[in-house]
C-alpha cells in the first residue's frame, strides 16, 4: 500500500483565521480599541510566522512604518503535507486576490496534478512538484508563469494546522448528505460519515484530501470547506479562542506578509464588514503523458483565470466590473458533477 498522503487546504485559513476571528469583535469593541489594544500582542505572536522569500515590493524593511494595505494586492496560498523533515509537496495551490477596502475574496484554484512549465526546472510537470523541488519561491514562479500575472505574497500552512484550527473553532459544518469512502487501496483508508451537524478537524482534512471522484470536484470541496471555515470563525462569540488559534497559525504556518500588515488588513476588515469570497477552478482534462496522469488545463479556462485575476487587481474596477464573471466557475464545471 501506498505511503500514507495527507494534504491541508490552503494557507487561506491563516487569513480566514486572523480576519474572521477578529471579525466577532465588532460588536464588543470598535476597531480603534481593536488597533490601540489588540493588534500589539496580535503582531508579536505573529511574529514566529514571517518568513520572507523574496523581495516583492508589496512589504517594506521592518524598520519602516508598514502602511495598511487598501490596493488590490495578490497572494500564493499553498496547503503542504510537509511532515518532519521530509521533502513537503503543496497539495493545494490557489491564486487569491485581495480587495481589502471592498472586503472582497477572488480564490483561483490550481488543481494539483496541471501539467505546466515548472520554472526553473527547464520542464513539464504537475504544478504541485514545484514546490518539492525548489520550495515556495518555485511554486510562486511558476504559478506566476502559469498566470501570467505577479504574486506580492505568499502563506503556507500544512495539514496539521488545518486540524487544529478547524477543532479550535470547535469544528465546522460541511453540506456532507451521503457517506464518502476513500476505499482506493493505493489511498489511506477513511469514511466521513453524512449527515452530521458539525465535523471535526479530521473530518475536514478527510473531505479536502477525498479525490476518488476527480481533481477538479476536490478542488470545488476545498473552496465550500473554506467558505464554511470563515462562517465559522464569524459567527464566533468566544474572544478568548483568538490566542489558541494565533498559537496555532505560528506552529504551522508562514507568510512574507509581516505581522503588521495582517493586523492592519484585518482592522481594514473590521471597518469594511464581513469579506466576500468568489471562487474559480481551473479545469482541465485528464492525459497520460510518458505514462503519467495529468490535467492538462483548458485554454478557455486558463483565459478566464487570467482575465479574472487582471480585472480583480485593478484599483478602479467596479463592483459590477468583477461580480459579471460570478457565474464562470460553475459554467466550467462538468455535467454530472456532484460535490459531496
Amino acid at each position: 500500500m501506498a505511503r500514507k498522503r495527507k494534504i491541508a487546504i490552503g494557507a487561506a485559513i491563516a487569513l480566514v483565521v486572523v480576519a474572521g476571528s477578529l471579525f466577532l469583535l465588532r460588536k464588543p469593541i470598535s476597531a480603534l480599541m481593536f488597533d490601540w489594544f489588540v493588534a500589539g500582542s496580535i503582531e508579536d505572536q505573529l511574529e514566529q510566522t514571517y518568513q520572507p522569500v523574496r523581495q516583492i515590493g508589496g512589504e517594506q524593511e521592518a524598520t519602516e512604518e508598514l502602511p495598511v494595505l487598501t490596493e488590490p494586492f495578490s497572494m500564493l496560498l499553498v496547503g503542504s503535507d510537509q511532515r518532519d523533515n521530509e521533502t513537503a509537496r503543496s497539495d493545494t495551490l490557489i491564486f487569491a486576490v485581495m480587495r481589502p477596502l471592498e472586503s472582497k475574496v477572488l480564490l483561483i484554484s490550481i488543481p494539483r496534478d496541471t501539467y505546466t512549465e515548472i520554472v526553473g526546472k527547464g520542464k513539464k510537470d504537475k504544478i504541485n512538484h514545484a514546490y518539492a523541488f525548489g520550495g515556495i519561491e518555485m511554486s510562486m514562479d511558476t504559478v506566476e508563469n502559469l498566470m501570467d500575472e505577479k504574486l506580492n505574497y505568499y502563506a503556507t500552512i500544512n495539514f496539521q494546522g488545518l486540524i487544529d484550527s478547524v477543532d479550535a473553532l470547535g469544528g465546522i459544518k460541511l453540506p456532507i448528505e451521503e457517506d464518502i469512502v476513500n476505499k482506493d487501496p493505493n489511498h489511506e483508508q477513511f469514511t466521513i460519515e453524512g449527515g452530521k451537524p458539525i465535523y471535526t478537524g479530521q473530518d475536514a482534512l478527510y473531505y479536502v484530501r477525498y479525490r476518488e471522484d476527480s481533481d477538479f470536484r476536490r478542488t470545488k470541496r476545498q473552496q465550500i470547506f473554506l467558505q464554511a471555515l470563515a462562517d465559522q470563525a464569524i459567527q464566533l462569540n468566544q474572544i478568548e479562542k483568538i490566542p489558541q488559534l494565533l498559537t496555532i497559525m505560528g506552529n504551522n504556518f508562514k507568510t512574507d506578509m509581516r505581522p503588521q500588515t495582517i493586523t492592519g488588513l484585518a482592522s481594514q476588515i473590521l471597518r469594511s464588514g464581513k469579506p466576500e469570497v468568489t471562487s474559480f477552478t481551473i479545469a482541465g482534462d485528464g492525459e497520460y503523458v510518458d505514462g503519467v496522469y495529468y490535467e492538462v488545463p483548458r485554454e478557455s479556462e486558463i483565459k478566464e483565470a487570467r482575465d479574472l485575476i487582471n480585472e480583480w487587481m485593478k484599483s478602479d474596477a467596479s463592483d459590477s466590473d468583477i461580480n459579471n464573471r460570478d457565474s464562470a466557475d460553475r459554467a466550467a464545471e462538468p455535467a454530472d458533477s456532484q460535490i459531496h
